[in-house]
């Protein structure tokens, strides 16, 4: 397992610092838990809640509107900077941390059933949509036989990949209510003659000078620098792919639980984030007011 751990004033993902965890993976490699006075909701809320992310732009949004309510109710915030989120989810179901942020509702549900575990998202969070992106052409018009597509090749974010590019008319899918079944074979109609390429999502962006596009999960095109209206075309974002914050079952209704919920639905997250230009363009859940 790899993962890193700052401080409250931590890692600005904007500048790409990282901050190794040392002290905490050489406690995790002995064996270590987390304390559980943020797994109960019984007796007073934890100094210290960590808290964990892959790259992208989720801790941002953490520090700028959830940190400063957590710090006027006595919480200390650790941010745990993961690798992969399988490995942030390992943390979260062995009780290391209280909470990653970095998954939607399809992804978790494939992981939890690929790993027996009861994983439960408890607050959407603002997303970034996947988005098709090219460092070597400036339309979707120059597309031609052979074009080299890279897309996600997990399931869950292929049928995402796969939709954009229904959607702008490159291929045709055949219609699959389960998302973890997807594979390339759902493609039935290449009009456009393209040559699909499966990689891991992580990996799209330093991918765009060997392939002609690339549909990017947002969270990456962001932290890689690109920005949202780089894109060409970008995926009609719906409910279930939205990212949440998720704790393990028995930490529902833990207090701390509860008060990370409490500060993303607030008032205060929701201006810190429509202040903020960088997020124009990023999927906002349901409890934001229509404004």
């Amino acid at each position: 397992m790899e993962y890193r751990q700052s401080g409250s004033v931590g890692i600005k993902f904007s500048t790409r610092r990282r901050i190794t965890g040392t002290l905490l993976l050489a406690a995790t490699l002995a064996g270590f838990t987390a304390p559980t006075a943020y797994a109960t909701d019984s007796g007073a809320p934890s100094q210290e809640l960590r808290v964990g992310f892959v790259p992208g732009p989720y801790a941002d949004e953490f520090k700028a509107g959830v940190e400063p309510q957590l710090r006027k109710k006595g919480y200390a915030v650790r941010y745990i900077e993961f690798s992969t989120g399988l490995e942030a989810n390992q943390a979260v179901y062995r009780g290391e941390i209280i909470a990653d942020v970095m998954q939607h509702e399809v992804y978790l549900k494939s992981y939890n059933d690929r790993n027996g575990t009861d994983l439960v998202g408890v607050v959407q969070v603002p997303t970034p949509p996947m988005g098709l992106y090219s460092s070597k052409h400036h339309s979707l018009a120059e597309v031609k036989p052979g074009t080299r597509v890279a897309v996600p090749n997990d399931p869950v974010n292929l049928e995402r990949a796969l939709k954009i590019l229904q959607r702008i008319g490159w291929i045709r899918i055949k219609p699959n209510p389960n998302p973890v079944d997807v594979t390339e074979r759902d493609v039935i109609a290449n009009p456009a003659g393209i040559k699909i390429v499966p990689l891991e999502s992580a990996q799209a962006p330093r991918a765009l000078e060997d392939v002609d596009y690339a549909a990017i999960q947002g969270n990456f095109a962001i932290f890689s620098g690109h920005k949202l209206t780089d894109a060409l075309a970008l995926e009609e974002m719906t409910p279930p792919y939205i990212n949440q914050v998720v704790v393990k079952a028995s930490n529902r209704n833990a207090r701390a639980t509860q008060d990370i919920v409490q500060a993303y639905q607030s008032a205060d997250f929701q201006r810190a984030i429509r202040s903020n230009r960088f997020y124009d363009g990023f999927r906002l859940p349901a409890y934001f007011s229509n404004e």
